[in-house]
């Protein structure tokens, strides 16, 4: 008998967990639940369907997603082999005939002996099953997650995501915002302050109570948290809703008038560099392009460019700095990998990304070979990284450069995409020699 893998969830992880784990010859039994049981979001039977967009989004190198998709098709991935193949015109970007795309990658990994794709819902317990990847996606059947909350603490497993949106430091105008902490609690202050007069706070709100949002699913009722509710649903509540929640100046002094201002945004570091910063408390269901429109009336934002637009959504996932080691496995439970959006990734390039390198542990871990992990300055190890890092206020996160290691101070801006291009490329190659890489089934 081979050594043998369960892989629970046919999405795009779990697919590029199994297609992994093949090529070190093992036997693989995909559990996939459809068409036995659908989620509210999925009508097609076939593997790696595509429930949103079609697009995964920019092919271009300069973009953080860009260099993850060269490293995954580097790396033998096969939602990249199928995307290429089942491509349609998009500019720049990448986009797929979804149908088509699906019905590849089913063909694919249904051509191959060591998969057996197993349409029937999973059974938990998770325990005493043997190796396990778990790539149910961000809308896990019930049984499941119970399970999950039960191993992990139903205190690290959430199910409805709220990102505040994250704009690039070097887009911003800092002679209209100022530095400080409220009550002046750190020296020089860590939070960049974007003051507004009663006027402009008045234009603002106005612009948010208009705005464009985007379109709830059928199965995401609004059922929001008090303290995490979106920022158009504050501004419906009334003018001081804003003004005395995440816009309060209260403890704040613009030092160009010496005095409160009337409102405040704060923006916080998103990451170690301060290269990219988080909109505080603006977690928002509007559209993308009412989201350029409204938070560019911000002073200081006027051309603020997005990594990473605010949402608010239906998502399964685990806080996993707290409850993932740097492999991608249980703490609590080494044999058992989680896969995809449930690992907190976000966007379809991601969750491929999480799910090669979880398929990759979970095979050596079956194997008995040393577990692996990319270095941080790839796209893919960089992505990782963000699961691992200690964090207080952990949401998922699409790839962007701002999970990247800082680039060395001598690089220029018009240089730094080269270099984060071949560091990145470079090292990549030198860490698959290292591992002996087999690259595909």
């Amino acid at each position: 008998m081979k050594p043998s893998l369960t892989v629970v969830g046919g999405g795009l992880s779990g697919c590029e967990a199994a297609y992994r784990a093949a090529a070190y010859g093992l036997k693989v039994r995909l559990v996939e639940m459809k068409p036995i049981l659908f989620s509210p979001a999925h009508s097609n039977p076939d593997l790696a369907e595509l429930v949103c967009s079609n697009s995964f989004r920019s092919d271009d190198l300069k973009n953080a997603v860009g260099l993850l998709k060269a490293e995954l098709r580097r790396l033998g991935s096969i939602v990249m082999l199928a995307a290429d193949q089942t491509r349609v015109p998009a500019g720049r970007a990448l986009a797929v005939d979804r149908e088509s795309f699906s019905q590849l990658v089913t063909s694919k990994l249904g051509s191959l002996p060591q998969i057996e794709i197993v349409r029937d819902v999973f059974q938990p317990p998770l325990n005493n099953q043997g190796p396990l990847v778990i790539a149910a996606g961000p809308l896990a059947e019930d049984a499941l997650t119970e399970a999950l909350s039960a191993i992990t603490g139903a205190e690290n497993l959430h199910f409805y995501d709220a990102v505040a949106p994250v704009v690039t430091k070097e887009s911003l105008d800092l002679s209209r915002m100022f530095f400080a902490d409220r009550y002046g609690q750190a020296p020089g202050g860590d939070y960049l302050n974007a003051p507004m007069d009663k006027e402009l706070f008045v234009a603002f709100l106005n612009a948010l109570k208009e705005a464009d949002q985007s379109e709830k699913r059928t199965f995401e009722n609004e059922r929001y948290f008090e303290g995490c509710l979106p920022i158009e649903v504050m501004a419906q509540r009334g003018v001081h809703t804003l003004a005395y929640g995440p816009m309060k100046p209260v403890g704040l002094i613009d030092p160009k008038t010496n005095q409160r201002p009337y409102a405040a945004v704060q923006l916080r570091r998103e990451d170690e560099a301060g290269t990219h910063w988080n909109i505080v408390g603006f977690q928002t269901r509007l559209t993308r392009q009412a989201q350029m429109r409204v938070f560019r009336l911000i002073p200081g934002l006027e051309n603020a460019q997005f990594a990473r637009f605010g949402s608010i959504h239906r998502n399964t996932f685990l806080t996993a700095p707290k409850v993932l080691d740097p492999y991608q496995r249980l703490k609590v439970a080494p044999e058992i990998f989680i896969a995809g959006q449930l690992s907190g990734v976000e966007g379809y390039v991601e969750s491929a990304a999480q799910g090669l390198w979880a398929g990759e542990n979970a095979a050596r871990y079956v194997l008995g070979k040393p577990l692996v992990r990319p270095p941080e300055a790839t796209a893919s190890g960089a992505l990782l990284g963000h699961l691992t890092r200690d964090s207080s206020n952990f949401s998922p996160s699409n790839i962007t450069f701002g999970l990247f290691p800082p680039v060395p101070p001598n690089i220029t801006k018009a240089e730094q995409a080269s270099f984060r291009q071949n560091q990145s490329q470079s090292l990549l190659e030198d860490f698959l020699r290292e591992i002996d890489y087999p690259l595909g089934p």
